[in-house]
């Protein structure tokens, strides 16, 4: 295998996760540490303010009866509430278990039941609802404690009377090796397994990030440092991200809603200095400036402002890898023009702060991460899986290679098996597959984890990820394909949401295509079009001939056996909500094949 290390930079964790909200009250107890959206505004929270909620709210689960190493089930999205819970039951040695909101009654049932937990924070009537039609089922669910009708307040005042030395006990006990959290895999295929994360694996990679990738995450001109978390706090990703914040007294902010209409003009308030987010965010920013670019009679400027950004950008890359002197007086002047004209606008979208980005979940198109350094915003790629506790490979500060996701970050190796699958060692590693022994040895072998990922190594120890081996499709002709870089290239189109390409055991490569609805009634008014539903739309000619252009431009990348001969739009976008997306927003393979399945078969019959 060849193999790439990076040795640690962040000191081994000592006690749980919990300690470093006590110990930022005590030694900066005026420091904002976050901030909370009430009546209509940003208000402050301070480390001691912080510290007193969570240790109240700790002596309230007491006196519900929630124990040392007992698990308590959050079903919400990202709010202040669900970290206040968080750093609350890690007070007193209790495991919080994440459930996404989207979560159908079975596999809500299934997680608390694995989980034997003992109660189950809900954020509102519906989750409630949920939890109620399933809990005759859950003999070790004792309390269903609902967010939006008070409970917080409602366990503070419960827990008045329990001396805070009761909650310090406990907080003590925790150490590194010890559970922090069960959370579950997405599920692609099969079941989902409950994920077992120490205070450790969580300590390593937030401190990780800090210490190799401090210096750009506080990059806020001069103001303090902020994040706003919109990603899942259900999800790894959004985890590490709270943690990573509160342990390097980073200002976080929450925002509950991922689609680009709610979170732009959260992130325009909130001003952040940093952002994490998924490849989603970043293809709807620019979908959404081109579109306001077209719409004022302004195309022409913005692509050609995008093509000036590329090529800024690729020369500041090679100039960074030793291979080029950067970009040209020329190049520089014409930049600096668009600067003034465009990417001042762009940036500002995102509040006007930001001038650093992490990227995770799935892979940025390289053209896309050109495009947003070009504007200004250098968005540092990464890879990982909820086992590596979220990142394993990041790209390093002011030298990223845009299409990659990095070399491993320091503390971590990765290696490549001679069938391209991707493994990986260190100290964010769990602990292994709850109730599952059998599962995690097969995925652990001598330390080293199998991701199931197909990726290379390049000399310098970046990391490409070109596939899933499981969705490895063999045509009938025995042409071997990954298919996920031909479906990223088929949405690189402006129109198209998700593409799945099929083949397998067929004579050739299709395609399930799905559009952006936005996209779509934005491309039928620029050209004085009817507004027609979904379902009118798939057999308009001019439409069928835009999708066409944009898989032949795709196909250009792959030979003649690999390319797509033949697709099909579909009138709805996969979702979490019908089963077809994983809460990361990766596709269903398995799902989308058996929900389309006579949609298929005609792309070979029809």
């Amino acid at each position: 295998m060849r193999e790439f290390s990076s040795p640690a930079l962040a000191e081994a964790a000592t006690g749980g996760l919990a300690d470093s909200v006590y110990d930022a009250a005590e030694r900066t107890p005026t420091l904002v540490q976050l901030s909370r959206w009430l009546r209509d505004d940003w208000q402050p929270v301070t480390a001691l303010r912080f510290r007193d909620e969570v240790l109240a709210l700790a002596k309230g689960l007491l006196t519900r009866g929630v124990r040392y190493g007992d698990r308590v089930a959050v079903m919400s999205t990202t709010r202040y509430e669900w970290t206040l819970f968080d750093y609350a039951l890690w007070s007193i040695g209790a495991i919080p278990v994440p459930v996404y909101p989207t979560a159908a009654a079975e596999q809500v049932r299934w997680i608390l039941a694995e989980t034997q937990a003992v109660a189950c924070v809900v954020e509102d009537e519906d989750h409630a609802m949920t939890i109620g039609a399933i809990c005759d089922a859950l003999p070790d669910l004792t309390g269903i404690w609902q967010l939006d009708r008070g409970c917080v307040a409602a366990l503070m005042e419960d827990g008045r009377s329990v001396p805070d030395a009761l909650v310090h006990r406990q907080r003590l006990a925790v150490g590194p090796d010890s559970v922090a959290t069960v959370i579950y895999t997405s599920g692609t295929t099969g079941r989902p397994k409950g994920c077992l994360l120490t205070h450790a694996n969580f300590a390593a990679e937030a401190d990780t990030l800090l210490a190799g990738w401090g210096e750009v995450i506080r990059d806020g001109g001069g103001a303090p440092p902020a994040v706003l978390l919109f990603l899942p706090l259900a999800h790894v990703y959004g985890r590490v991200v709270q943690i990573a914040a509160l342990r390097g007294g980073i200002r976080i902010g929450h925002h509950g809603r991922l689609s680009a209409d709610s979170l732009l003009p959260a992130l325009a308030s909130f001003r952040p200095s940093f952002l994490h987010a998924v490849p989603y965010i970043f293809e709807k920013i620019h979908q959404r400036a081109r579109e306001r670019a077209e719409s004022s009679g302004r195309l022409e400027l913005f692509e050609q402002a995008s093509e000036v950004a590329v090529a800024w950008a690729t020369a500041r890359e090679q100039r960074s890898l030793g291979r080029g002197p950067g970009p040209s007086a020329a190049l520089r002047i014409r930049h600096h023009a668009y600067d003034r004209m465009v990417y001042q606008r762009l940036r500002a979208v995102l509040g006007g702060r930001v001038r650093n980005a992490m990227c995770g979940g799935s892979s940025l198109s390289r053209e896309l991460g050109l495009f947003f350094s070009g504007v200004g915003i250098t968005v540092y790629e990464g890879y990982g899986l909820t086992e590596t506790t979220a990142a394993v490979a990041v790209a390093p500060p002011d030298k990223p290679r845009f299409g990659t996701v990095g070399p491993p970050i320091p503390g971590t190796s990765i290696a490549i098996g001679e069938d391209g699958e991707v493994w990986v060692r260190g100290d964010t590693v769990f602990a292994g597959y709850l109730n599952h022994p059998s599962c995690t040895e097969q995925a652990l072998y001598d330390g080293w984890l199998g991701t199931g990922d197909l990726g290379s190594l390049d000399e310098d120890g970046y990391l490409t990820i070109t596939g899933r081996k499981k969705e490895l499709i063999v045509t009938s002709s025995g042409k071997n394909l990954a298919p996920f870089a031909l479906e990223e290239r088929v949405r690189a189109h402006p129109l198209v949401a998700q593409c799945l390409v099929v083949g397998d055991n067929r004579p050739y490569v299709a395609a399930l295509i799905t559009l952006d609805p936005q996209a779509l009634a934005h491309w039928q008014k620029t050209r004085g079009r009817e507004q027609l539903d979904p379902w009118a739309s798939l057999v308009d000619a001019d439409l069928h001939a835009e999708i066409q252009r944009a898989v032949a431009a795709a196909n250009t990348t792959v030979s003649r056996a690999e390319s797509i001969r033949a697709f099909r739009m579909l009138p709805t976008e996969f979702s979490m909500e019908d089963g077809l997306l994983t809460p990361s927003l990766k596709l269903r393979r398995h799902a989308i094949v058996q929900r389309y399945a006579s949609d298929i078969e005609e792309l070979y019959t029809g």
